[in-house]
């Protein structure tokens, strides 16, 4: 995911936890704040409770990747922060991960349906 399109510092995130609303389901939860910029950043948080580095580190690529595929369909101007609620998000099969991704930006209301952006 391009750095453009990403939450980097803490103050950004407190921010889309703070004054945003949040949706959740078993693997993730979905932070969003809507923010005056043209496009939409997220960020993305894994605990120590979900393992070790390794599967730390291997449920935020897993996740990032998800996000990555489906950029194209989030509605521009809003600042998202993925939390990972399971260890579970390591292991499961990717379309799992990317259909629960997808489900969460529609309850959300924030998925654009099959419209792609230029870039």
């Amino acid at each position: 995911m391009k750095r453009a399109y990403r939450l980097r510092r803490p103050d950004q995130f407190q921010r889309a936890r703070r004054e945003g609303r949040s949706w959740g389901s078993s693997l993730v939860a979905l932070n969003a704040a809507s923010n005056r910029r043209r496009g939409s950043r997220c960020g993305f948080i894994v605990s120590k409770r979900i393992g070790k580095a390794v599967e730390r580190n291997r449920a935020r690529r897993r996740l990032r990747e998800a996000v990555r595929l489906a950029y194209d369909h989030i509605a521009p101007g809003w600042d998202l922060v993925f939390v990972v609620r399971s260890p579970a998000v390591a292991t499961v099969a990717f379309p799992e991960l990317q259909a629960c991704v997808q489900q969460l930006l529609q309850r959300a209301g924030l998925w654009r349906g099959e419209q792609s952006a230029g870039g």
